[in-house]
């Protein structure tokens, strides 16, 4: 689809190269058809599996109760250990905790001591979006979207105005060249983020900063003004803007739980037009305006103030230049950097729980 977009542009191409893509590309579109068709006629079914599967989740879940006791057990251990054990060599102190544990497990079976429970999930288990709410990792993921998705949907939202102020005629091409790198920004996104957590049991979050540094490049490339700059600012924004929506609910998956994601989820999608409220409709519109009227001459000085004179009956102005833009691309360029440090305190808070998550896993893999 982009290279018959880009064809179309540049006038290489008649109808008939252009008619031959298209149906090219309805043949590549209907292809996943074979998929049920192929599994459905030419796969033979797997034998059931439902006794095996039920002894597993049985054995998960009594692993899942011990494996909860023993970690209560150890913090009580914690709390009624004395000051100078950890003062004492490695071998001694572990002996000591090894004791101190065994007379709180026989205690605890017996009655003799009631075990504290922890208040609330913690990091990588289940949690409501109210238990999520009170979490700086969730919110400060939350904030950083708002700062980063809403520059990014700004950008798209605008993206034809910000063509037209550039003297492009036609901005159909841009406005599809933005969606399909949206679209490869989350295939590419997941596949990078999948790869760091996989690889070196790394916080996937870093993989959010990462694009919130290049969604920061493509803003301020615009801001400056460098050749090429409605390519460039296109592709990058649409890449990590696309990334941002395959990395987010993965991690907040991991970090928060399954048992409530979808209000989880739903709740952090409420960032992006948020930001794009404030951006768009404040920011973006505000400064578009400003140099919209000066360009017609309906600004003037008075008293050393400027006042706009009415529009009688004229068409609303439009902004021409990069001026249009750039301030508001400058803007949100910060605002990204903002975002990005965001992402990298939540990755530096959950290291642990990915190395919990991951670490296991990459040990079995070599």
């Amino acid at each position: 689809m982009l290279a018959v977009l880009l064809l179309e542009d540049l006038e290489v191409a008649n109808q008939n190269v252009l008619t031959v893509l298209a149906v090219g590309l309805i043949i590549i579109i209907l292809l996943p058809v074979t998929i049920p068709v192929v599994l459905v006629f030419f796969t033979e079914p797997p034998p059931p599996v439902e006794e095996t599967l039920l002894a597993e989740t049985n054995k998960g879940e009594a692993s899942k109760s011990e494996d909860y006791q023993e970690e209560v057990i150890l913090s009580e251990v914690e709390d009624e250990k004395p000051p100078e054990v950890d003062s004492l060599p490695a071998s001694e102190r572990q002996k000591r905790i090894a004791h101190l544990q065994a007379k709180l497990f026989q205690a605890a079976a017996e009655g003799a001591v009631r075990v504290k429970r922890r208040k609330g999930p913690r990091r990588g288990e289940d949690f409501t979006l109210p238990q999520a709410l009170m979490k700086a990792d969730f919110l400060l993921l939350f904030f950083s979207l708002v700062l980063a998705s809403g520059s990014g949907l700004t950008v798209i939202d605008n993206l034809g105005q910000i063509c037209q102020s550039l003297g492009y005629a036609d901005t159909s091409i841009y406005v599809s060249m933005i969606s399909i790198w949206n679209f490869l920004g989350r295939v590419g996104g997941g596949y990078f983020s999948e790869a760091i957590v996989r690889k070196f049991a790394y916080p996937r979050p870093v993989a959010m900063a990462v694009a919130q540094v290049v969604m920061a490049f493509a803003l301020l490339y615009y801001a400056i003004g460098w050749p090429g700059e409605i390519y460039v600012t296109t592709v990058l924004v649409g890449l990590s803007y696309g990334a941002h929506w395959a990395i987010v609910p993965a991690a907040a998956s991991e970090l928060f739980g399954l048992k409530s994601f979808g209000a989880l989820y739903n709740f952090l999608t409420l960032a992006s037009p948020a930001g794009s409220l404030i951006f768009s409709g404040v920011i973006a519109s505000g400064i578009y305006d400003y140099y919209a009227e000066k360009q017609a001459g309906l600004l003037w000085k008075y008293n050393g103030n400027m006042l706009p004179v009415s529009f009688r009956d004229q068409e609303t102005p439009t902004c021409l230049g990069s001026i249009c833009y750039s301030i508001t691309c400058g803007i949100m360029a910060g605002l990204c950097i903002i975002a990005m440090v965001m992402s990298l305190i939540v990755v530096h808070r959950t290291k642990s729980v990915y190395a919990q998550l991951y670490g296991n896993l990459n040990r079995s893999n070599r």
